[in-house]
């Protein structure tokens, strides 16, 4: 039982320590993370398709309010993040519907780093602007993965802990 809490409040950091690497990689290295964007946005190494190329955003201002959106969501989803590790570390031993409370926080910043792969990445970036198609800026296999492992972190803290023994 208490083993299961630590691995939530490690998991969790986990995630959080992910984001805030992946938000300062973008900042420090804008120049080819933007990139990314850009081509992904303009769709220049899909496979063109006429009934697609419509989708296309081709405007440099778009890509870097996009890259900045992204950026920011990956800095608001590493504190929140952040903040359930610490709540849940200060509570780790509490009884079980303390704990649960303190585990919100860190569902909702999980659940933020799983949004933005699903939606962003997967939906957005991968089928709206055809990202799959794309043989040099195809995110998909690492989006995929990371969507996978906050994935399983998401579900792993939403399991119900059981009431700790009195004789910690």
């Amino acid at each position: 039982m208490l083993t299961a809490r630590v691995l939530k409040i490690l998991a969790t950091a986990g995630v959080a320590l992910f984001f805030t690497l992946v938000a300062v990689g973008n900042l420090i290295d804008y120049g080819s993370n933007f990139a990314f964007v850009r081509h992904v946005l303009a769709m220049d190494t899909t496979f063109r398709s006429p009934a697609l190329m419509w989708r296309a955003i081709d405007v440099p201002g778009a890509a870097h309010a996009a890259y900045a959106l992204i950026i920011a969501w990956e800095v608001a989803t590493a504190l929140v993040c952040w903040a359930g590790t610490v709540r849940m570390a200060a509570r780790w031993d509490a009884p079980t519907a303390i704990f649960a409370r303190a585990k919100a926080v860190a569902l909702a910043g999980v659940g933020m780093g799983f949004l933005l792969y699903a939606f962003g990445f997967v939906v957005i970036g991968g089928e709206w602007f055809a990202m799959w198609q794309s043989q040099e800026w195809n995110g998909q296999p690492a989006a995929h993965l990371f969507l996978t492992v906050t994935g399983i972190v998401l579900l792993f803290l939403n399991q119900r802990d059981e009431e700790l023994p009195y004789d910690l």
